[in-house]
């Protein structure tokens, strides 16, 4: 289940978490898993899946005779999708599987049999022989039916068969600009880059070209059949004589040290340093924008040509600008096909029927020469992933790095703040906080400083990614001596809000539609005219007295939960974001930091109500407002006409409501601790 960072501080303080009782979506799984297939094939299946079935803050419960045979490291890949598929929570029943799970991770026969006695007890236990439990709604996934898959180039959920990859990509090329189309020409599908390295070799990139090829993400490299998959395969591959190409960047982030062990036990880690995924270290890397940069050749020529090249990782989530700024294709699979990808060079290629390259003697090779049997990776983890090097990583697990145990700490209960620090500050959220909190009062005045269309994610309004020199948030940085190579990334200082509120919006990709025509963090300031990064307008604004506000599309918020999407938009001083709809967890953080969530009603849309980003916004929201309340909106244009209509306040709950009156979750509980010490 995901949790918001937000929330989390919250609960830190003693705050409950409060949601409405959800609707359960019932997925029972049947068939077997087809040869050649994996988990992540299915977790992008599932993707699309539940996508289209809109299980927007729902549950998702696996259940199913497909769970027979389905290994918990599977099941888990599947579960933590739950962000990406939009559900609250996916998860599966305790069985015998789990119980297994639980032998060969260490722990107890006792531990494990009270598991099941307790589980037992209280009708929670599962066997396939039960009858299937009710559910809101049932959707039904034969695992007879699987193949190979990929996911993008821009989205989790748009699902392509390996068999359509080369077909899927080039028609991703010319198709309009947006979701699934980078809206090129022909002709730049003939792009070519000749790379020169500063050692004196030279190579050459085509449209389609892989920039990244990446193992990372937690659960996908936390799996033992894909993990030592992915050795096979590059077993096989070092053995015919494939490499990899020299403009590739490929790098393995294991979930967990276990990984590392049993990778290192089986022999194949060798192959895979062989072919260039080396450890780079463990945790969140390439899937949340940790790719860092390529070499400067390599960047330099992708840039002067304008080429669109790609990344295939292994991760959950490919949104825009998240994987590298200079990377628009990116598409998720599992770590055998990222391994095969790798030495392919290209997602321009029929993986299926065209060769990967030659061996020694100029045979061709074919993807069918490397990939793994189902037996023999079923062979290679009875061999090496026992109970043993579980115990003796966890064992170890608080003693063993060094590094952080050398980090000097205080038992003083306040933070010392740094004033020269770039990476940690005082947030403002209590600046100016009053005693009691205020009444609810209309919104009036509001300036549009973002007008977005459907899917803008979470990454789009606040990048974990690198951070452009040319942009507030760079700018910043260098006025602080920081030079443009010690940046760093948006993620590692999320510490710091100057940093992360320059960088609200500040995707690289993202299209404001009243942002004078350019890509990236761009919005026109009313009623000058002018074009400037979202945070200057918004700074030049808030000089103004002027509060701002957001229109947009469907999805609004789909992605991470990224607790700075929502600070970084309080920050900016925006009131409130009119959308169609809303990702779960982004709305609910929206809330939490005192920002209205309005939702259009059926039928309506920034279109059909002829918006243009130009008016003045005023929302006639009070005191007496309630969860799902009708609100009135005014839009006056610079002529003096208006526009009128309602729209629903998505407060869930009437806890919300009182978070919205405080001005926030935060404040909120500040307000209640306060009143206790004076008591």
């Amino acid at each position: 289940m995901g949790c918001r960072c937000i929330e989390a501080e919250a609960g830190m303080l003693g705050q409950p978490s409060y949601f409405p009782t959800p609707e359960v979506i019932g997925v029972k799984l049947t068939g077997s898993f087809p040869e050649a297939t994996t988990a992540t094939d299915l977790a992008l299946k599932v993707t699309q899946v539940l996508r289209e079935k809109n299980v927007v803050g729902k549950f998702v419960e696996f259940f199913g005779p497909g769970l027979t045979e389905m290994p918990l490291a599977d099941r888990a890949t599947i579960s933590n999708m739950a962000p990406e598929y939009g559900a609250t929570c996916g998860f599966f029943p305790v069985d015998e599987e789990t119980l297994d799970y639980m032998r060969l991770t260490g722990r107890s026969e006792e531990q494990i049999q009270l598991v099941k006695e307790y589980l037992q007890k209280n009708d929670l236990f599962y066997t396939p022989d039960q009858e299937d439990p009710a559910f809101t709604q049932l959707v039904e996934i034969d695992l007879s039916d699987l193949e190979p898959n990929l996911s993008g180039p821009k989205r989790p959920q748009d699902l392509i068969p390996l068999s359509n990859m080369k077909e899927s990509f080039n028609k991703a090329l010319t198709a309009p600009a947006g979701n699934q189309g980078f809206g090129l020409d022909e002709k730049d599908k003939e792009k070519e880059a000749v790379v020169k390295f500063n050692d004196g070799g030279e190579t050459t990139m085509k449209t389609g070209a892989l920039a990244i090829a990446a193992i990372t993400s937690c659960t996908n490299t936390s799996n033992p059949h894909v993990m030592l998959g992915a050795g096979l395969l590059a077993k096989k591959a070092v053995e015919k004589g494939l490499e990899v190409p020299s403009y590739v960047k490929t790098s393995l982030a294991p979930g967990s040290k276990v990984v590392t062990n049993y990778l290192e036990n089986s022999g194949l880690m060798e192959y895979l340093n062989k072919l260039g995924f080396n450890l780079v270290g463990y945790g969140c890397t390439t899937c949340i924008g940790n790719s860092g940069p390529l070499l400067p050749e390599i960047e330099e020529a992708i840039a002067d040509s304008d080429l669109t090249v790609s990344s295939v990782l292994s991760g959950n989530r490919n949104f825009e600008g998240r994987i590298h700024p200079l990377v628009r294709a990116n598409y998720l699979a599992s770590p055998p096909l990222v391994v095969a990808y790798a030495l392919a060079g290209t997602v321009d290629l029929d993986l299926l029927n065209e060769p990967l390259g030659q061996d020694a003697d100029g045979n061709d090779v074919f993807f069918k020469d490397i990939w793994p049997s189902s037996d023999e990776i079923k062979s290679e983890i009875e061999k090496v992933v026992t109970p043993e090097i579980f115990r003796k990583e966890y064992e170890e697990v608080f003693d063993s790095n060094e590094e952080w145990n050398k980090i000097q700490t205080t038992d003083e209960p306040l933070y010392e703040f740094d004033e020269d620090s770039t990476y940690i500050q005082n947030p403002p959220f209590f600046e100016e906080m009053s005693k009691d909190p205020k009444e609810v009062a209309p919104l009036e005045g509001l300036r549009v400083v973002g007008k977005f269309g459907d899917s803008v994610t979470t990454d789009h309004i606040s990048p974990a990614g690198a951070i452009p020199k040319d942009m507030p948030a760079g700018q910043y940085l260098m006025e602080k001596d920081v030079s443009p190579r010690n940046f760093n990334s948006y993620g590692s200082r999320r510490g710091n809000h100057e940093v992360m509120m320059r960088g609200t919006f500040g995707n690289i990709r993202i299209r404001n539609e009243i942002g004078g025509g350019k890509e990236g963090g761009f919005t026109t300031h009313w009623p000058t005219g002018d074009v400037l990064p979202i945070y200057d307008a918004a700074m030049r604004y808030k000089e103004e007295d002027t509060g701002l506000c957001v229109i947009a599309g469907d999805d609004y918020g789909m992605g991470s939960s990224r607790d700075w999407a929502a600070k970084g938009t309080d920050l900016l001083g925006i009131k409130t974001v009119i959308a169609q709809s809303f990702e779960r967890i982004h709305r609910s953080n929206l809330v939490m930091m005192g920002v209205l969530p309005l939702q259009f009603q059926k039928g309506d849309t920034i279109e059909s109500l002829g918006l243009t980003g130009e008016e003045v916004i005023n929302v006639e929201v009070n005191e007496d407002v309630k969860p799902h309340d009708l609100v009135k909106v005014t839009a006056t244009n610079d002529q003096g006409e208006t526009t009128e209509f309602e729209v629903v306040a998505r407060f869930d709950s009437d806890v919300e409501v009182d978070y919205y009156r405080h001005g926030g979750i935060l404040p909120m509980v500040l307000r209640n601790k306060l009143q206790t010490v004076e008591k």
